[in-house]
């Protein structure tokens, strides 16, 4: 390359041409590699390096450790009378100071109740048919076994309930729920046989749930033997479904909730979901949340235009945000006439964007989707943000994180089965242990399993 003193001054413009194009490339890549969950559609977890929060001084003798004052107090509540399996009295005859009679006193009496785990926590029980011979039929029968006993085997279904709830819940893995059971519960159980228990509760939780007017939806990545699949989340008011599929794509939105779909689904902004709702017709809400980090990233560019165009944009969903932070003060009439003026005010900011890249793409979006960001606007009980979803697959991601993923079909069916029904009995507020346990049982019996929903649902 020549020396710049003997360049022409068309090829010193030509070459400063070149120079803002490759700096206008290198910016762009730069904005990019400096997308994180805060100004962006990435989840938390993709966040590799975070800088570390600054830390806060603390004023001597501003806070105490413990209660603060005008704190309101927190006591358990007793145990029942019913609850209790023993009540032990504890009385004296003479007085331990100074050995005198004592008397009846109406204060009340000093009660701890105390719960403990007993030496030996199981019951086992051996179950006996003995062996009758038919001489007419001239074979050896046998008096028949209860259901529960002669389809539970080895482990009844209260303790097959528990190892459910171990896997499913705690996390722990075979080896971890082995040791358990040796350490505490005294008895001696190999590995395959708890993956035999896991298949059997997988089992007794096989289920149909039915179509809701709303959904929420979301997905995250899934391992299994290496390979990436998805765990898609599909939440409504009264349950949540989950589902393991190796397509990222629209194809799993159709066997779930087929073609003809009726609700109003709220969803991130995923080409798999604009194309569901392009191809069938079908009503979404985008998330708000996620266009606010999309709008904050525009305001990191280097571009001046741009910045302005994403400040401008994110003032608009400020207001319309301070209107639904605001919905308590007014009457439902008020409250739709100011969102709808909020929205038809950051619809006309959004749309008149500059000529840059990145701004076109935020106008395009508006231009053609701007109406499914606002559905919750017209129509009651749909959330402006996808928050529901992102809320129930936070528990997948932990589970992701301990387990590693699955390694098989069966784990698949597993995961997903345990996942449906943790989450749902959490919205319903209902024991998880306690419908493994009844779920199971059924099964043992060869009954139908018991409705994840409550009736009338």
């Amino acid at each position: 390359m020549k020396p710049l003193e003997s360049h022409t001054k068309e090829e010193l413009i030509a070459l400063i041409r070149r120079l803002l194009v490759r700096i206008e490339k290198l910016e762009a890549e730069v904005a990019k590699l400096r997308k994180n969950s805060s100004n962006s559609s990435k989840s938390p977890s993709s966040d590799i390096v975070k800088p570390p929060k600054p830390a806060k001084r603390k004023e001597k003798g501003k806070w105490r450790i413990g209660g603060q004052p005008g704190h309101r107090k927190h006591e358990r509540e007793p145990f029942r009378p019913e609850d209790l399996d023993d009540t032990r009295q504890y009385t004296l005859d003479r007085c331990p100071d100074c050995g005198g009679r004592l008397r009846k006193s109406r204060r009340p009496d000093r009660v701890v109740q105390q719960v403990e785990l007993i030496e030996r926590p199981v019951e086992i029980v051996e179950h006996r048919s003995p062996a009758c011979w038919c001489p007419s039929c001239r074979r050896h029968v046998y008096a028949p076994l209860p259901p529960a006993v002669a389809n539970g085997g080895l482990i009844g279904p209260h303790l097959t309930a528990l190892v459910a709830y171990l896997k499913g819940v705690c996390h722990a893995s075979f080896s971890t729920i082995r040791r358990f059971f040796q350490d505490v519960l005294k008895v001696s159980i190999s590995r395959g046989q708890l993956a035999k228990l896991i298949g059997k509760a997988s089992e007794a939780l096989r289920m149909c749930l039915p179509d809701e007017p709303r959904l929420n939806v979301d997905e995250t990545g899934h391992k299994e033997n290496g390979k990436t699949f998805w765990t898609w989340c599909f939440r409504t008011q009264m349950y949540t479904l989950f589902k393991i599929d190796g397509s990222r794509g629209s194809e799993v939105l159709i066997e779930t909730l087929g073609r003809e779909f009726n609700g109003v689904l709220g969803c991130d902004y995923f080409s798999a979901y604009r194309k569901y709702m392009t191809d069938f017709n079908v009503l979404v809400q985008f998330c708000l949340a996620h266009l606010i980090r999309d709008v904050k990233f525009l305001t990191t560019l280097r571009d001046r235009a741009t910045r302005a165009y994403g400040e401008r944009v994110l003032a608009g969903l400020r207001r319309l945000f301070r209107v639904i932070q605001r919905r308590e003060t007014m009457s439902q009439a008020q409250f739709q006439r100011a969102l709808g003026r909020a929205r038809q005010a950051l619809l006309a900011v959004a749309r008149r964007a500059p000529s840059r890249a990145e701004a076109q793409n935020l106008a395009k979006r508006f231009r053609e989707h701007g109406n499914a960001y606002f559905r919750f606007i017209t129509t009651p009980g749909v959330e402006p943000t996808n928050n529901l979803a992102e809320q129930a697959i936070r528990f997948v991601v932990i589970d992701r994180r301990i387990t590693q993923g699955t390694r098989s079909v069966k784990g698949r069916q597993w995961c997903e089965r345990i996942w449906t029904v943790l989450a749902t009995c959490a919205q319903q507020g209902r024991s998880a242990f306690a419908y493994l346990r009844d779920a199971i049982y059924a099964y043992f019996q060869r009954h139908p399993a018991p409705l994840l929903l409550p009736i009338g649902v």
